[in-house]
């Protein structure tokens, strides 16, 4: 029998690691001239991250955070050109949070603080 739980917390693990290593894939990809050789350090480095991350804050085992380190890298470039574009930087959020009030609104007090 499949077990959809165990399934389920894998490709949820998957997808939080293949955020991480995609964006550190991109930022050290420059230094491989060869597609082929980025394809193999990317496989390398999701299945060792995926064990250091299962092991770090999961209680999966060994044999399944080698499953989660193989569906990161299935997944990542997926996952990336989705929320590509999509997220924004922590300028733009906190910029975001700003109300910017007419000064004629502005209702003057006599406190002094």
């Amino acid at each position: 029998m499949l077990n959809l739980d165990l399934l389920r917390q894998m490709l949820v693990i998957a997808i939080a690691l293949s955020t991480i290593t995609c964006a550190f894939i991109q930022k050290t990809k420059v230094k491989f001239k060869k597609s082929t050789c980025l394809c193999i350090y990317s496989l390398i480095l999701n299945l060792l991250l995926g064990i250091l991350f299962c092991n770090s804050f999961t209680n999966v085992s060994f044999p399944a955070s080698l499953w989660v380190g193989l569906f990161s890298f299935i997944g990542a470039d997926t996952i990336y050109k989705s929320l590509e574009g999509k997220l924004a930087s922590h300028s733009d959020i906190i910029n975001k949070n700003i109300i910017e009030v007419p000064k004629e609104n502005l209702i003057e007090t006599d406190v002094n603080i």
